[in-house]
């Protein structure tokens, strides 16, 4: 799920991909809005907010959702940048990597505010979050091809309306059973990511109005457990294939 193979990606794997980290994303973005009242991903609604804030002259309002932005985009490019440095080494747990960086540093913004809240710091966790969500959101989209945008549910939408459209014309044109046949898992696929993000953000609220940070410092927990086993995994069917290899040389 979190590996990048040499084969082309099956579609389970990338709803297996959707279901961990677009149902995370889902809970951190509810966390935070019941913690500081913003979505850290939700980056459409961010930008038309800033015309209201151009229009009611509220500067700083302006300059928050400007730097909340600027946040994700950074996320998004270093989770790129990690990304080609691993890639070029061939080092095939880059992605449990990232992963497991984003679940330490929420770790211990969790840690951080459970010590230390204050309305304060509101702004400024919310844009350390951002940072985070660009890099979750750019993450999945890197691993899957683009086909499990975590946290991008307005292009999984429109992804998930092409793909329907694409099925349901298949009946009409009569194209081959294959092609019929990827556009059904395509269209599964997206579906997934959207209530995958939509079961988190349910869950997210509730477990926040429960726990607080606490649940927020699991959630951190789950994503470092997630990507620890992963490599894990990886390690021990690498060290099976040279295995299985030193005897086919030693026979």
């Amino acid at each position: 799920m979190l590996i990048k193979k040499k084969k082309v990606r099956s579609h389970t794997e990338d709803r297996y991909l959707a279901l961990v980290l677009a149902t995370t994303a889902g809970i951190l973005n509810a966390m935070a809005l019941g913690a500081f009242g913003f979505f850290p991903s939700h980056m459409t609604g961010n930008t038309s907010q800033i015309s209201s804030e151009v229009f009611s002259a509220d500067t700083q309002g302006l300059i928050f959702l400007a730097v909340l932005i600027a946040a994700f985009v950074i996320g998004s490019v270093c989770a790129r940048f990690m990304v080609l440095a691993g890639l070029k080494k061939n080092l095939r747990t880059i992605f449990c990597l990232i992963i497991l960086a984003e679940s330490v540093v929420l770790s211990l913004i969790s840690v951080f505010e459970l010590a230390f809240y204050s309305p304060g710091n509101n702004k400024e966790i919310s844009v350390l979050l951002g940072f985070l969500m660009g890099i979750h959101n750019s993450t999945s989209t890197q691993l899957s091809n683009g086909r499990v945008r975590a946290t991008h549910i307005t292009g999984t939408l429109t992804d998930a309306g092409i793909a329907l459209g694409s099925f349901v014309s298949s009946f009409i044109s009569h194209v081959s059973y294959s092609e019929r046949r990827f556009q059904q898992k395509q269209l599964y696929t997206h579906l997934t990511t959207v209530f995958s993000f939509l079961t988190g953000c349910i869950v997210g609220l509730l477990l926040f109005r429960f726990a607080g940070f606490v649940a927020m410092l699991g959630l951190g927990v789950f994503l470092a457990a997630v990507a620890l086993w992963a490599i894990a995994a990886t390690l021990h069917r690498a060290k099976k294939n040279v295995y299985g290899l030193n005897k086919i040389r030693l026979s």
